[in-house]
């Protein structure tokens, strides 16, 4: 469906002597390459908004466009998007100036667009608009151009090997830091320690000999941790008959010894690194994202027949940890973490990853599987984390880090995440011997239990 506001604002265009431009037309996002995508950013300063055009391939570098405009430009905060959105009753605004009027800056890669057609933003996550390039371009008539952005072809989102990550991680750095480094990595990251009810329970793990009473206790010695175990059984998303009275109760009626081992490594860690104050709009909160993907990984495990089926518990803690590496990126950067989120801000289109590389030289990813290597985290979960945005990885446990790139793709078609940049969902299913449609419906029967799971979320916000 085409946005009445669009047809409103073309409309003059169309309609000129001697043009032949075809009508503009809804299709399917996902059949239109990343180069034919047009977007538009909103930013702002005390002089005022400015809508920002630029190629959807390619990265905003707001800062060279402030230098540029001699101005200290930032993205609009989402509730005076919110406030634009409503006010022009569209869900997003396709990149065509007239629709608000605002004074518009034009990346010069717009023009040079070898296509017939463009495709804008529609206001939905499944679809664009198709418009012919010729009626687009006359809609930037009146508009300022510039040269400020980065093809993302140019940007590798990771240069490192596994292997080489920890060495990678020094140079970024070194390179933000006036003196050499020359300890160890964990003194160079100056990282937390492992918390000790995180300690005792990895070398529990260990122990084939250990049962409920010995997990038991070492929970119940961290009064939070305890705590915590006990309100996620009594959940009404586990439906749990009768008053869950103590841990041993949760493990033994409702939970089970593995989910409450990995559940509790999994808040110990969490806990360990507090999420920033100042983080980046388009970025989901860190429990909100953690507890979503660890449900997802299970919700898609139950469709998957056994000889193809990841181990419950590491695919659980694979999904609940997947994210602390954000968490650390702000611990290890604190100046450079604010620079990190106003460009995430600034090109919502662009996969975090891609910008984190482009900054810093290394990716959250490659932080956060190298600090659980620092921990002594199982490998499934390093591997996991390591390479959850290459759903082609073929190594060691690569069955764990496709797990995790499907169920995030799972959620972002239910809107719990944004849409990953890419993700090859026919061959990952075809690996667990399942299709798209299957695995959108363990999706659908998770999603059901929104209002469970947003009050677990808030239970951990909270804690």
């Amino acid at each position: 469906m085409i946005p009445a506001a669009l047809k409103t604002a073309i409309e003059p265009y169309h309609r000129q002597e001697d043009q032949h431009y075809s009508t503009p037309s809804a299709v399917d996002r996902e059949t239109v390459d990343l180069e034919q995508i047009v977007t538009m950013v909103l930013v702002k300063d005390t002089l005022g908004r400015t809508q920002v055009i630029f190629p959807a391939d390619c990265l905003f570098d707001i800062h060279t466009l402030s230098k540029q405009m001699g101005r200290e430009l930032e993205p609009l905060k989402h509730e005076d998007v919110a406030k634009l959105l409503s006010s022009y009753n569209v869900a997003a605004i396709p990149a065509i100036p007239d629709i608000t009027g605002l004074p518009a800056m034009v990346d010069s890669r717009v023009f040079a667009m070898p296509f017939d057609d463009i495709y804008l933003d529609a206001g939905d996550r499944n679809t664009l608009i198709k418009i012919d390039k010729g009626l687009f371009l006359a809609t930037l008539n009146n508009t300022q151009q510039g040269a400020f952005t980065i093809p993302l072809a140019t940007i590798p989102s990771n240069q490192c090997h596994q292997d080489e990550d920890a060495q990678c991680i020094n140079q970024a750095v070194e390179k933000f830091t006036t003196r050499r480094i020359k300890q160890r990595i964990e003194d160079t990251l100056e990282l937390p320690p492992l918390p000790k009810s995180a300690q005792a329970i990895i070398k529990l793990r260990a122990d084939g000999e250990a049962g409920c009473d010995e997990l038991s206790s070492i929970v119940e010695k961290d009064p939070s941790l305890s705590a915590q175990v006990v309100s996620w059984a009594a959940s009404s998303l586990y439906n749990a008959p009768g008053k869950i009275k103590s841990v041993h109760d949760a493990i033994i009626r409702v939970l089970g010894f593995d989910l409450v081992m990995n559940l509790s490594i999994g808040l110990s860690l969490g806990a360990s690194l507090k999420a920033p104050i100042d983080t980046a709009q388009n970025r989901p909160a860190y429990w909100h994202e953690a507890l979503w993907t660890a449900l997802s990984t299970t919700a898609l495990i139950a469709k998957i027949e056994a000889p193809y089926r990841p181990n419950f518990g590491m695919a659980y803690l694979s999904g609940l940890l997947h994210n602390i590496g954000y968490l650390a990126l702000a611990h290890i950067f604190p100046p450079h973490f604010k620079l990190i989120c106003l460009y995430m801000d600034a090109n919502p289109h662009v996969d975090p990853s891609v910008i984190e590389h482009h900054l810093l030289g290394i990716t959250s990813e490659q932080v956060g599987s190298q600090l659980m290597t620092v921990w002594g985290l199982p490998a499934e979960v390093i591997t996991a984390m390591r390479h959850q945005k290459n759903g082609r990885y073929q190594g060691a446990n690569a069955e764990y880090a496709k797990l995790l790139t499907l169920s995030k793709y799972v959620l972002a078609k239910r809107g719990i995440i944004p849409m990953p940049t890419y993700t090859p969902v026919a061959e990952i299913c075809a690996f667990f011997n399942i299709n798209e449609a299957i695995a959108l419906e363990a999706g659908d029967l998770l999603f059901e239990k929104k209002d469970d799971v947003d009050n677990m979320v808030k239970q951990l916000d909270d804690a």
